[in-house]
């Protein structure tokens, strides 16, 4: 019952704290806007350790966050194996080659269309397929190690990212067009001065959403064999023998990779946009 109460008290004050920072002037700086989900985060970590203890929570079904931290912290070459297998070889190689032959393709269709027409009904197909089918069949083309996690990947990037190019190279207004033409720019200046450019708000979309589709298609292709390492591998045999506190350990290594993939490209887009109004202010 104590810990019960002492979760309720410091559920209060954080959601108090929150609130008084939200409101003052410390909210619109950066410390301020980074302090406010730090403190949320950090109330609900205590509170999750609180509730498990105060009820009697048993390990098997929900372990507190002090026992996936001891995990974490007792298993760090076996977790940074993980990493090593699913995020930087399964899930960054394919995302690199996914997005960038969705760009290149983009490019072919908006020269073409009849690409346009037969292409784009197709991809949406495609990306209707479920993961869980597609998965097994590509690693059995491709074998077990990382390049079929790869393959799932590139399957699971490569529409999102088509789609959104394809609109981003639309976005350059008529008259933009029209001046372009008048300076008898040829399609590739076009392409490379005018149209790229105002697609990269797009792009950049697209390449965001792709961050967590190549993670989460990384982990999920390991469910259907892999070799005795990487973070789908790892969460499946961790369930098997009841392992929840390394389970969850495994997906906080995910999440932290999937946040800082996303904060990476979002830098990146904040780099390149820098002109755009979304990045203003």
């Amino acid at each position: 019952m104590t810990w019960l109460i002492l979760a309720a008290l410091v559920w209060a004050g954080g959601w108090g704290l929150n609130v008084a920072l939200s409101r003052s002037a410390l909210a619109a700086t950066r410390g301020g806007r980074l302090l406010v989900p730090a403190i949320f985060g950090a109330v609900i970590l205590f509170v999750w350790e609180a509730v498990v203890r105060g009820l009697n929570v048993p390990g098997v079904i929900l372990p507190p966050p002090t026992a996936i931290a001891e995990r974490l912290v007792e298993n760090v070459p076996l977790f940074w194996q993980d990493f090593q297998q699913t995020f930087l070889k399964g899930a960054l190689g394919g995302y690199a080659i996914g997005c960038s032959a969705a760009i290149l393709t983009a490019i072919a269709i908006d020269r073409s269309p009849f690409l346009q027409r037969g292409l784009l009904p197709v991809g949406n197909f495609v990306a209707a397929l479920p993961i869980v089918g597609i998965a097994p069949i590509l690693v059995m083309w491709f074998g077990f190690d990382w390049q079929s996690k790869a393959a799932v990947v590139v399957v699971m990037v490569y529409f999102p990212v088509l789609v959104n190019t394809v609109a981003g190279l639309a976005a350059a207004d008529a008259m933009q067009r029209d001046l372009m033409a008048t300076w008898s720019a040829s399609y590739g200046q076009s392409l490379l001065k005018l149209r790229l450019p105002a697609a990269m708000p797009f792009i950049f979309n697209g390449l965001k959403i792709a961050t967590t589709l190549a993670l989460i298609g990384a982990i999920v292709a390991e469910f259907f064999g892999s070799p005795i390492k990487g973070m789908g591998f790892r969460i499946s045999t961790e369930v098997g023998k009841l392992s929840l506190d390394m389970v969850w350990a495994e997906i906080t290594v995910a999440a932290l990779a999937g946040s800082a993939f996303y904060g990476l490209v979002a830098a990146v887009e904040k780099a390149v946009t820098f002109w755009h109004p979304s990045q203003r202010g």
